[in-house]
């Protein structure tokens, strides 16, 4: 009895986003990771995204994580075409196939993350949202995509957000009621990111960068910042990872400063070998204008690096005030930041930093916090359809009266598709569980094509 009593607490969750890997980036890690500890956890997790180049079908990755690479291809900036109901029937399809019980969405900027959520929720699905980024209020981008929020988050079980920062933004842009926003942050895995076996010799002090060369990450203040802290400490070299529209200049400085023997540009540099970067260097330096957590800080300092990062968003709540120095996204105040690390770096203890970092942050503690939002949502009641347009009606005296227009489309079509395919027709995939010794052996993507009824 009490082991069938545990099989019922148990969910099945279908994870939602435009952004997974082949794909690499901070959201694409979290719902990877998040995954993996969930199943270790006894929960059934699925996760649906778009194609990638020629991989479409289902794969299963380490663990028996099993990936819908759903026929969409790329639209814009990894995101799909929005098509409002062209998602529905191939989703209602996974949804049942895989007896589905909980849908949660990753990232406000995913089209396919809105679609689903707004599908499972007309569907009668408990559904949770995780917000990954800050926007602003002011400009038009930021406008739109506040609104889509507000519509989208108008209907939500529960939220989560990864810094008391990101949550404020969250809840002043959707008009979400702050009781059903968690906070719950981001983690790094401590065993992949390791210090260097041997301590670095400070004679030569190496600052590592590795970030999208974006606007948004603040790769115009490197152009500025580097070739002063070059003339200020004739011992300190930068290593440059990654890639993006601002590489131009970046050389360009490069070259109009002569610091070719100094400033060294790798280019993209694969998630697997970032850890082989950090640990040539003594310095971590982010240099983002906005940010809601940052991820890899945190791999930085599990690496043993002292960080460096300008003061916005979330960034301050990520690491103790002794494992990191911050500034103002201002040049000079960046040039002085990085210099009062390098007086501190001989305190540094690379190995003493990676163990607290053990302590601090763990993916199964995301994971089982994670797991007390997911109990929350299913234990919420649920609501027919009138009760739940009364929930969009607010949103705007146009906008509202248009999200309940949509949802109500959406509601029919379902209610048609029930018609021409009823649920008992679709096919339910048995449960595929690996054993202890299965899911040792497995590889990182097994390369199993099944065919998507």
């Amino acid at each position: 009895m009490s082991k069938k009593m545990s099989n019922q607490e148990k969910h099945r969750i279908l994870m939602v986003s435009d952004f997974f890997y082949p794909n690499f980036g901070g959201v694409e890690n979290h719902i990877y990771y998040l995954s993996q500890c969930l199943i270790k956890l006894g929960h059934k997790v699925v996760v649906m995204t778009h194609a990638y180049q020629n991989r479409s079908g289902v794969r299963y990755m380490t663990g028996g994580l099993k990936v819908y690479y759903v026929p969409w291809k790329p639209f814009l900036m990894q995101n799909t075409l929005p098509t409002f109901y062209g998602t529905l029937p191939i989703i209602r399809t996974i949804l049942i196939r895989e007896k589905i019980s909980l849908v949660h969405g990753h990232q406000a900027f995913s089209t396919l993350c809105h679609e689903a959520l707004m599908h499972a929720r007309t569907m009668g699905y408990k559904v949770v949202f995780t917000d990954h980024s800050l926007y602003g209020f002011g400009d038009v981008g930021s406008i739109h995509m506040n609104k889509v929020l507000q519509f989208t988050l108008a209907d939500v079980t529960q939220a989560i957000c990864v810094s008391h920062t990101s949550k404020e933004n969250t809840v002043l842009r959707s008009g979400l009621p702050p009781e059903k926003v968690f906070v719950i942050p981001n983690a790094v895995d401590t065993a992949m990111f390791k210090p260097a076996a041997e301590r670095l010799s400070n004679r030569e002090i190496v600052i590592v960068v590795i970030s999208r060369l974006v606007y948004r990450k603040g790769a115009d203040l490197l152009v500025e910042v580097i070739p002063e802290v070059c003339r200020l400490h004739s011992n300190v070299r930068f290593i440059i990872g990654g890639d993006g529209p601002k590489r131009v200049r970046l050389e360009e400085m490069r070259e109009k400063h002569s610091l070719q023997d100094r400033v060294d540009m790798l280019g993209a540099v694969p998630h697997a070998k970032v850890q082989s970067v950090l640990i040539t260097g003594h310095i971590f330096l982010n240099s983002s204008l906005t940010e809601a957590f940052c991820i890899a800080i945190l791999e930085a300092a599990s690496c043993g690096l002292l960080t460096v990062s300008t003061r916005v968003g979330g960034v301050p709540e990520v690491l103790p005030d002794d494992m990191i120095v911050l500034a103002e996204p201002d040049p000079n105040d960046m040039v002085q930041a990085i210099t009062m690390a390098l007086h501190i770096l001989p305190q540094i203890d690379p190995q003493a930093m990676h163990t607290r970092m053990k302590t601090l942050y763990s993916w199964h503690d995301v994971a089982r916090r994670t797991e007390i939002v997911y109990d929350r949502a299913l234990r919420c009641s649920s609501q027919n359809l009138l009760e739940r347009l009364s929930r969009y009606l607010p949103c705007g005296a146009w906008a509202g009266k248009l999200f309940c227009l949509v949802m109500i489309i959406d509601f029919l079509f379902w209610h048609l598709l029930q018609l021409l395919q009823p649920d008992r027709d679709i096919e339910v995939v048995p449960d595929f569980r690996l054993t202890d010794h299965q899911r040792g052996e497995t590889s990182q993507d097994f390369n199993i094509d099944d065919s998507l009824r």
